[in-house]
């Protein structure tokens, strides 16, 4: 099995069972859209990989040590770039902004091309979403999230958006720079 292949299968299973929040479908989907995305990028298999797993750690419950052991040291720093510190301590609306103003430093520090392809597929992935439910409801689809201001789903996303520029060439930038613009517009 290909490093990739073992992803897919680990992730798969270690995400039976689970929902996409707010939607109704398997949770599997969005770690797949993501590697599809990202493979439009890059056909490197430890990207490809950590695409697979992305979430697995901060979804899942899965250590960050069983995907080093498993997946290589690569692998696991790429899902570590994804993995937010939840602070179980504080009600996620209150770490909210501290939690991605962490994540922002990590992709801002990154010196592995893989963390922004990483990055933008997970980002474009979500912001797609987004923009479906957008599109039906305006900005009242952030009184289902922890962060319910838009203005600060705002600064996080062109934040995004702009340390994500060195990939601006993809097509999968210039989805995610026009989606943000669009859904933000005026905010």
């Amino acid at each position: 099995m290909t490093v990739f292949e073992e992803a897919a299968k680990f992730a798969i299973d270690a995400h039976a069972g689970m929902v996409r929040r707010r939607q109704s479908v398997p949770y599997i989907v969005h770690p797949m859209e993501v590697a599809v995305i990202c493979a439009a990028m890059t056909s490197d298999p430890e990207v490809l990989a950590a695409a697979m797993l992305h979430d697995t750690v901060e979804d899942a419950g899965i250590r960050p040590e069983e995907i080093e052991a498993r997946f290589g040291p690569r692998v696991a720093l790429l899902v570590a770039s994804e993995t937010e510190d939840k602070r179980p301590k504080l009600p996620p609306e209150q770490s909210w902004r501290i939690r991605k103003e962490e994540s922002l430093q990590v992709l801002a520090a990154a010196e592995d091309p893989g963390v922004r392809i990483l990055w933008l597929g997970d980002k474009l992935a979500n912001i797609r979403s987004f923009h479906r439910a957008w599109r039906v409801s305006g900005h009242a689809i952030w009184k289902d999230f922890n962060q319910k201001d838009p203005a600060q789903q705002a600064w996080y996303y062109r934040s995004i958006v702009e340390l994500l520029r060195p990939l601006e060439g993809f097509a999968a930038w210039q989805e995610l720079k026009t989606d943000v613009e669009e859904i933000f517009e005026g905010v």
